[in-house]
């Protein structure tokens, strides 16, 4: 009898260890989600870069309440992603936020913080020749290609590197490099600097109404911005 009873308490025990080990678990799950209720300077972040990209109307107060949630809502429309008004991984990366204390989800070596007025010039004066045509999230994927080869040892070691190798660019090809830029793919280039990467990480991207190589259809297809693909 006395036995029994030892058993029953030691089970007894054990669930509630396992209730414990659950409740604690819980919220280590739940801190990679941003979402209504959360505070903190991540959400000022968020709300900052959608209030430049004309997502969000509010004060960047660091609290995501009901307007925060729906301005990522409007932006992950935009971006192909599902809108639940949630800022999870697959969000946080599209913006080129990282939600493990970081602002910035880039790994590569050069930032806004870094570069010269030149080699930010110039990025966007490649943004403007090779997709001012495009939507912000593709001027700012034609960015992040330049930076990716840049942060590749495939390719030179410069920004101007970059551009200006040979047969790289159209826009340097045709010349139309040399027609400026503006202020939205200024900003665009900018916040491909500051980490927002929409191609996941491509090096390559053309256009499949005018490609003529076989050798880019045959590069692995990451994704599709508008009239661009984006290849690895």
């Amino acid at each position: 009898m006395l036995q029994s009873k030892k058993i029953q308490v030691v089970a007894l025990l054990l669930v509630v260890a396992t209730v414990v080990a659950v409740a604690v678990a819980l919220p280590v799950a739940n801190a990679a989600v941003i979402k209504v209720g959360s505070r903190g300077t991540t959400v000022k972040t968020i709300q900052t870069k959608l209030k430049r990209w004309g997502y969000y109307k509010g004060g960047i107060d660091g609290i995501f309440g009901n307007q925060t949630r729906d301005a990522v809502k409007y932006f992950q429309r935009r971006n192909g992603l599902t809108a639940d008004g949630i800022v999870g991984s697959a969000t946080a990366r599209a913006m080129g936020i990282t939600l493990k204390g970081s602002s910035s989800a880039s790994s590569g070596n050069v930032s806004a913080g870094n570069i010269s007025n030149n080699d930010l010039y110039l990025l966007s004066c490649c943004v403007y020749g090779e997709a001012r045509g495009e939507s912000y999230t593709g001027k700012v994927a034609v960015a992040a290609v330049v930076l990716n080869r840049l942060d590749s040892s495939k390719f030179p070691n410069s920004i101007s590197g970059v551009i200006y190798q040979k047969g790289a660019f159209t826009c340097v090809d045709d010349g139309q490099i040399n027609l400026g830029t503006n202020d939205e793919c200024t900003r665009a280039a900018q916040d491909a600097l500051n980490g927002w990467d929409p191609t996941g990480g491509a090096l390559y991207y053309f256009n499949p109404k005018t490609a003529t190589s076989k050798w880019i259809w045959s590069r692995p297809q990451l994704v599709t911005i508008g009239k661009h693909i984006f290849c690895s």
